[in-house]
């Protein structure tokens, strides 16, 4: 697993101190606590470290939990979710409406034949609601986050890298995607569910039993 240049950071401390707890270990960062918990988490998921409970974070020496060997079996498409598809040319009003319908965070923005256009996130209807835009007239491809700029997985990816995903971009939804070239010879991408947050706390409740 590729970690990124904070966790590296945090392994170099753990390795040299070991236990070091969150909050010394976010001090020494000059970061706060909460900032570094998802890095912990992926962390500790991945075996990298181990989290004792009230003693602190301890380096495994490069050996994988076997958490962490079982999460890169496990495959995006034994976990995802039905996705939460819209059209571009709904109104905002009506996407917040889909979201408490579907009782979802963000909303996969989808073409006629089920491609990849876009996400919609409760953050995006917010700035728009501030913004001053009309809910009730304004489509939501005006606010949408378009391709490329969006983050995705695949069926048969790890559920332990989509998690890393989801920490890293600090997002609550992947659409989960399997690639095709269209009639234009593009790549295009044909959403085939979601993988979010909820999958991955369902995933550890189930690993616990």
């Amino acid at each position: 697993m590729r970690l990124s240049e904070r966790q590296e950071k945090i392994v170099e401390l753990v390795k040299g101190s070991s236990p070091m707890t969150g909050e010394q270990i976010a001090n020494q960062l000059k970061l706060n606590k909460a900032t570094l918990r998802a890095d912990l988490t992926v962390l500790t998921m991945a075996g990298v470290l181990e989290a004792r409970p009230r003693v602190g974070y301890f380096y495994k020496e490069g050996k994988r939990s076997l958490i962490a060997e079982r999460l890169h079996r496990l495959r995006v498409d034994d976990f995802k979710s039905i996705a939460a598809a819209v059209k571009e040319d709904i109104s905002i009003y009506d996407a917040v409406v889909s979201m408490f319908t579907n009782n979802v965070g963000s909303l996969i923005v989808v073409g006629e034949e089920q491609e990849l256009k876009g996400m919609v996130s409760r953050k995006d209807i917010i700035k728009a609601s501030l913004g001053g835009l009309e809910l009730f007239k304004v489509p939501i491809g005006v606010i949408m986050t378009r391709m490329p700029n969006i983050v995705m997985t695949t069926p048969d990816e790890s559920v332990l890298n989509a998690a890393k995903k989801l920490v890293q971009h600090q997002i609550d939804t992947l659409p989960v995607v399997e690639s095709y070239i269209g009639a234009d010879g593009n790549e295009m991408y044909e959403v085939v569910g979601r993988f979010t947050k909820t999958n991955v706390t369902q995933l550890f409740v189930d690993l616990g039993y």
